[in-house]
């Protein structure tokens, strides 16, 4: 018996051992494999940290299971920089025995634990998941090194963002748990799925139709991969409490998707449709009271496509129903519902709207109505609403927890007719609104909004759009004795003949204690007292002498910032006065950000701009400031301009026409400090243009006429024309991109410049000109400077051997330049270095390459020895030390790396004794002809790169542009993502990948 139970023992030993060893022994066959597949199948990038790489028997028995840890993919080319999926562990099944015996591993499980997926589709339809390599022949008859038998898939905790540009649709899952399990292998297979989700929020054309709601679904999934048809078999599915069947097919033919679904809902209890009201699913919902039932069914079938939507019927009953909050005395009672929304075509415009029951109780309070639209071609529809709301009850119905509420609500309202703009019909409507007595006290706050009240009427008898009337005969509130009081009546639906006036004060700090909003600090005192008489068809007209606006309007104390306005806006004292034909702002004194600001000036076709969609707002204003920082308007940091925030491209918008005298004693552009800044700016049509703006800055003085236009957000353009006058040199390269690239030299050179040039190219996502796109003319002015100790003057003097060739003198000098396709071209101009007469020319790239020639006359007793044993040797000569030599001088490489040469090759010794053979001056003037043609066919070669090297980097910073224009679409995904995060409770992981181990 012993010996057995030692066998057995033994026996159980070795299988743990095994099952131990396995793992290690072929661990690394197994991520060598997986490298491999990687690089071979996806074109992105993948990371996965080596430390994290774990192989385990135990994990998916009688599979091997590989772990790899901190798993991503990241996309290239137009989806460079987004992360698809980053997850903290991904595990990769493999069947043992292919693993031990086989020449490839079959892969059979894939599962997902904790991270993040992204998911987007460009406006074209290009999807950052199609990143598998397309096969050409070769690959396709190469065989895989894996074996694709999946018979599972899993994912935990995973968050998920749906962004699908194509259809300006957003989803954004939380925390998803779902697992399939089939044979993938096959065309037709079943996929057994569980899954539970939190829709954070899932939004079409920027209408958010699901917010918070728990999913959970259970189906069995019918997959027929060569029909791309998906049936759904007792499928059960839920949001919050809300359950319902589905049964059914979605294919996807070669146009459109293909419906044919059913669905009901098994459970009648009226407390599960309750949940998907907004505010009612938290963590005390089990504990409201409810009764009453509930039914839902309905079905879809049809093709979606771009010209037609499938049919469908959705009908929900509700009878009865009742909910009341625990510890509250009053319920709502008496929910009766009935809707119908129906389609038998395959056209939209058909669709009708049944309620021909609603009606509950908000404790005592009744509200009852019924409506029918029978489609949406001519809009015939017919409804009613009434009721009454006695806002202090609904505290003992509904929690509202810091907040008492009172007054009085009455509405009616009946409509009956046909809606058509075209031809000017309304319903005829008839509506009354009152409320009275209203009272609103926040407990963090110990003032009340109170006496609020309104009084309204809307009514067109005939049904038409001329006896169209709107009366807010009524509306006010007082908040510590301050008080608004108000009227406007509105005639004409079509005309909009509109009078009304709004006088009083209202102090915002306090609204803001009452109605607080999140991130955000809005103060300040505002008293109007403004009344209007007119009509939109006059604003159309521009017959603005028929509009009769009058009144005034004081701002004091003044405050606001949020979020999106971290700097802060600060009016210490602004006074508008108004009449038909303009707005008088008589003073303005603000400080936006830390820049102080005063202005006056007029407002014109303000009508026009509040109540159109095309109207332009006009005005001339005068500007004043002793210190404006425009670094911290154009950034997304509000830190100071110390800081490495970058600028940004700006968008100025088109309906506003202003002309701006502006008189600022100091402003902060970027690195630079502009002192005594006058002149004036013009806004319209979307450019900004500047006339005679002129400023102190870099030891000189600046004048610019010229100006920017960024109409185009993806390729913002500037055009100027530069007066420079005794600008340092020195200060130029230490601040200006532009001469940083083009002018390196300038670097060692002190003195200063004069100059005239007209300036225009691209404007780079950060503000600062696209080196390769400037297009630029001029001429350089230097009364005086030096140059000295650099890298080209040590060049020289170590390969002509000239005496006193550590400084140049400049004096008087005047350089034409022109910049074009990336390259600055200096055109030949005459200088002295170290007294000897020169020709220079060349260009300067924007990639920091030079290529320069320099034609020197040289006596030749400035060569000292070299020239004497040459004379010595000259027989008959006229040759002496007084004869010139012409010296061809090659500087190419870069300026911190310059390469000093002879032109032709020659040396030093060997130029000089044929320029002292020669016998006339046309033999010396060849030397330096060809020295010429050399340099004119590298030049021709250079233009060509840098040209096509220009192109190149414009192309980059379109793209870059382009991906900035986008970020209105990201502006969903991030309100998505906001969400989530709320969703969750808590901060999502980074997304940065592990560059320990970057696949592909």
């Amino acid at each position: 018996m012993k010996k057995a139970i030692y066998i057995l023992l033994a026996i159980f030993s070795f299988l743990i051992l095994s099952a131990v060893a396995i793992p290690i022994i072929f661990k690394d066959k197994i991520v060598a494999k997986i490298n491999q597949e990687l690089d071979e199948s996806i074109n992105a990038t993948v990371y996965y940290n080596p430390q994290k790489i774990s192989l385990s028997i135990f994990r998916s028995f009688p599979d091997v299971s590989a772990g790899l840890g901190d798993f991503g993919i990241i996309g290239k080319d137009q989806f460079e920089g987004d992360t698809l999926i980053q997850v903290d562990q991904l595990d990769l099944d493999f069947n043992l025995k292919s693993v031990l015996f086989g020449d490839y591993p079959m892969l059979t499980g894939l599962h997902l634990n904790g991270g993040d997926l992204y998911i987007k589709v460009l406006e074209d339809g290009t999807a950052n998941y199609d990143i598998t390599k397309s096969l050409d022949s070769e690959s396709e008859s190469s065989e895989s090194n894996f074996r694709i038998g999946i018979e599972q898939i899993e994912v935990n905790h995973v968050n998920m963002i749906y962004d699908d540009r194509s259809l300006q649709f957003t989803m954004a899952l939380a925390d998803i748990m779902a697992r399939g399990s089939g044979d993938f292998t096959l065309d037709v297979y079943d996929l057994p799925v569980k899954a539970t989700a939190t829709i954070a929020d899932m939004a079409y054309e920027g209408t958010h139709y699901l917010t918070n709601k728990k999913f959970q679904g259970d189906a069995n999934v019918q997959v027929d991969l060569e029909n791309m048809k998906f049936s759904f078999e007792n499928g059960k599915f839920g949001l919050n409490d809300f359950l319902f069947d589905m049964n059914g097919f979605i294919a996807l033919p070669e146009e459109g998707v293909d419906y044919d679904l059913a669905f009901a809902a098994p459970d009648s209890d009226f407390k599960s449709v309750l949940s998907l009201v907004p505010g009612m699913y938290t963590e005390s919902f089990s504990s409201i009271k409810s009764s009453g039932t509930m039914s839902f069914e309905g079905f879809v079938k049809g093709l979606y496509t771009e010209t037609s939507i499938p049919s469908f019927d959705i009908n929900l009953q509700i009878k009865d129903g009742m909910f009341q909050y625990p510890e509250l005395p009053k319920p709502v009672d008496k929910i009766n519902v009935n809707m119908a929304v129906k389609n038998e075509t395959s056209q939209l415009e058909n669709t009708s709207i049944q309620i021909p029951t609603f009606s509950m109780n908000f404790g005592s309070n009744p509200i009852s109505g019924n409506f029918t639209l029978q489609n949406l071609r001519d809009y015939l529809m017919e409804g009613e609403l009434n009721g009454k709301l006695n806002l202090k009850e609904l505290t003992s119905i509904f929690p509202i927890e810091g907040t008492s509420l009172a007054g009085n609500l009455d509405f009616s309202a009946r409509a009956k007719g046909r809606y058509d703009s075209t031809n000017k019909v309304l319903p005829a409507i008839a509506a009354q609104f009152k409320f009275s007595e209203g009272y609103v006290k926040n407990a963090e706050y110990p003032a009340a909004l109170e006496k609020i009240h309104a009084v309204a009427s809307i009514r067109s008898d005939k049904g038409s759009m001329q006896d169209f009337v709107a009366d807010f005969s009524s509306f006010g509130f007082e908040l510590e004795g301050e008080k608004i009081e108000g009227n406007l009546r509105i005639a004409d639906f079509e005309a909009l003949n509109w009078q009304g006036a709004v006088a009083g004060a209202v102090d915002l700090e306090k609204i803001m204690a009452i109605f607080p909003i999140a991130d955000t600090e809005l103060k300040g005192k505002i008293q109007a007292n403004i009344n209007s008489t007119g009509s939109y068809q006059d604003v159309e007209k521009e017959q603005f002498s028929r509009i009769n606006t009058s009144g005034d309007l004081t701002v004091s104390q003044f405050f606001f910032k949020s979020k999106d306005y971290p700097q802060g806006v600060a009016i210490n004292q602004a006074k508008a006065n108004f009449n038909p034909q303009r707005a008088e702002l008589v003073e303005f004194d603000s400080k936006l950000g830390k820049s102080p600001l005063t202005a006056s000036g007029f407002l014109s076709n303000y009508m026009d701009y509040l109540l159109s969609e095309n109207g332009t707002l006009k005005g001339q204003l005068s500007l004043n400031s002793s210190y404006f920082d425009i670094n911290e308007w154009m950034s997304e940091s509000s830190s100071s301009s110390t800081d490495s925030s970058k600028l940004e491209v700006i968008a100025l918008p088109k309906n506003i026409d202003f002309t701006m005298a502006v008189r600022a004693d100091e402003v902060i552009y970027d690195n630079l400090n502009l002192k005594e800044v006058r002149g004036t700016m013009v806004l319209r049509e979307g450019i900004l243009s500047f006339n005679e703006a002129g400023m102190k800055t870099l030891d000189g003085r600046i004048t610019l006429n010229g100006n920017y236009d960024p109409r185009d957000i993806s390729n913002p353009k500037f055009d100027m024309s530069l007066d420079i006058s005794e600008l340092s040199i020195a200060k130029a390269f230490q601040n200006l991109t532009t001469v940083k690239a083009f002018a390196p030299i300038a670097k060692d050179i002190t003195g200063r410049f004069n100059t005239k040039l007209n300036f225009s190219g691209l404007l780079g996502p950060d503000m600062m000109p696209v080196l390769s796109s400037l297009d630029v003319s001029g001429i350089l002015a230097i009364a005086e400077a030096a140059l000295k100790e650099n890298k080209i003057l040590e060049g020289l003097t170590s390969l002509t051997k000239l005496k006193d060739a550590n400084t140049i003198k400049l004096s008087n000098i005047k350089v034409p330049i022109s910049i074009e396709n990336g390259m600055m071209e200096v055109k030949p101009f005459d200088v002295k270095l170290w007294d000897y007469q020169t020709t220079v020319q060349g260009t300067a790239g924007f990639d920091g390459s030079i290529n320069y020639l320099l034609n020197m006359q040289v006596p030749a007793g400035k060569f000292g020895a070299q020239a004497n044993s040459i004379l010595a040797s000259i027989s008959g000569s006229q040759a002496n030390e007084s004869t010139l030599i012409p010296l061809s001088i090659n500087l190419a490489g870069s300026y911190n790396q310059p390469k000093v040469s002879l032109a032709g090759g020659n040396s030093i010794e060997t130029l000089l004794a044929n320029a002292l053979r020669s016998r006339f001056d046309s033999e010396k003037q060849n030397f330096q002809n060809q020295a010429q043609e050399q340099f004119q066919a590298a030049q021709d070669s250079i233009k060509n790169q840098l040209k096509l090297k220009a192109e190149m980097v414009q192309d980059s910073v379109k793209k870059e542009l382009q991906k900035k224009t986008g970020e209105s679409a990201e502006k969903v995904v991030q309100e998505a993502k906001s969400i989530l995060k709320g969703v969750l409770k808590g901060t999502p992981k980074p997304t940065k990948p592990d560059t320990t181990s970057t696949k592909n």
